[in-house]
């Protein structure tokens, strides 16, 4: 059905493990008649088909493995792994009729959808494809998602740096139905607002329910620093735990302009929400004062493996000097969604930036993505998002 690629003896053990990834260097060659963003079949030593997948001349992953065996990878099978994926989130307590109408309810890999990301809010799903595979399905996965998922609605924001790798342009726009601006959800009974054609991302980072919930716990009477705020879901969260007031700091105005439409969902005073666009290095260094509780949740800043020595020092940088700015006592929330930086590491830069800024961490609650971008056994390289809650003892 597919070319067939032939694994070099000894590396079918990852395969037969059910990881979905096949680096280059586990073939015995790579033939230029198989074209980029074909799907193949994956054969051992032996010439015997013990996978399907999708073929990339991008980067070091050759195959992304869809299934084992000989499959064929087609409208049909993708519908019936959205179905089932999205009934595994009904069961997490998502979805209409529920409280909480914002949810991914396709997580690439760990649903045995390489290359396809599905967010949903409300009655509209936001697509990414990341692969030049899926890209050639594009209709396919439209058609999937409406006999799949209970939406109306379609959009596309596949505009991640990591389609130039798979030789991909941007593809945005609307897909399905009708989408005008943005779009009103529920989080655990919380309305927000997403902007699912123009913000960061689909709009919202749905990962971090998690730690809203947590904040929510701890942020009673706080008067709270929120950084890298971006549409405000963490301040929100405070205000709603009974913070007496929120300060939102980021460097786009458009998402501060969504921080404010969240606040008008729940009639917060923006006397005590306010925002203030700011470079956050800069802000950083400039920056006096003293909060009962700050929150810190920078994007992506080591977004490859050569960016890790950079990365961490820009992160031991900001979280130095974000915590400074709590109290004795107050509460420090400070997260990272690098992929390429480990919990263990996260925890190791902490130590070190508290140190030098003269404060003791107590770590009294940890906070991970949430289960709707889960973290499958036969991949635990879709883990990324990790937070630590802290009590500050100054020292």
């Amino acid at each position: 059905m597919y070319p067939t690629l032939q694994l070099k003896p000894m590396k079918e053990a990852s395969v037969a493990y059910g990881h979905p990834w096949i680096f280059t260097g586990a073939f015995v060659a790579l033939p230029e008649s198989i074209p980029h963003g074909s799907f193949v079949h994956v054969a051992d030593r032996k010439g015997e088909v013990i996978a399907t997948g999708s073929f990339s001349r991008g980067g070091s992953i050759a195959v992304r493995v869809f299934g084992k065996g000989t499959i064929a990878i087609d409208r049909a099978l993708i519908e019936a792994r959205l179905r089932a994926a999205n009934d595994r989130r009904t069961q997490m307590g998502y979805g209409p009729g529920t409280d909480t109408t914002g949810y991914r309810a396709c997580y690439g890999e760990s649903d045995l959808l390489p290359g396809l990301v599905i967010d949903v809010y409300g009655d509209t799903a936001v697509m990414q494809i990341s692969t030049a595979s899926m890209d050639a399905m594009r209709e396919d996965i439209i058609a999937a998602i409406l006999g799949a998922i209970p939406v109306k609605n379609i959009a596309e924001r596949s505009d991640m740096i990591g389609r130039k790798e798979e030789h991909l342009e941007a593809s945005t726009g609307i897909r399905a139905g009708s989408v005008t601006g943005p779009i009103t959800f529920k989080e655990k009974g919380i309305e927000f607002v997403a902007d699912v054609l123009e913000g960061q991302k689909t709009g919202f980072f749905m990962d971090q329910k998690n730690l809203r919930s947590h904040i929510k716990r701890y942020a009673k009477g706080a008067n709270v620093l929120n950084l890298f705020s971006y549409s405000g879901s963490a301040g929100i969260a405070a205000m709603l735990g009974g913070a007496t007031r929120v300060h939102n700091v980021d460097g786009s105005v458009e998402a501060l302009e969504l921080c404010k439409k969240n606040a008008a969902l729940h009639d917060i005073d923006l006397a005590n929400f306010t925002t203030e666009e700011a470079d956050l290095f800069k802000w950083l260094s400039d920056s006096e004062g003293q909060y009962d509780m700050v929150l810190i949740d920078p994007p992506a800043i080591i977004k490859s493996q050569k960016d890790t020595e950079a990365g961490m020092k820009a992160y031991h940088f900001v979280n130095r000097a974000a915590m400074k700015l709590v109290k004795d006592g107050g509460i420090f929330v400070t997260s990272s969604c690098s992929h390429h930086m480990s919990e263990e590491d996260f925890a190791f830069m902490l130590r070190r930036a508290s140190v030098q800024a003269d404060t003791r961490l107590h770590v009294i609650d940890t906070a991970r993505q949430s289960p709707d971008h889960p973290v499958s056994v036969y991949f635990p390289e879709a883990a990324y998002l990790k937070s630590f809650v802290c009590k500050v003892e100054k020292v």
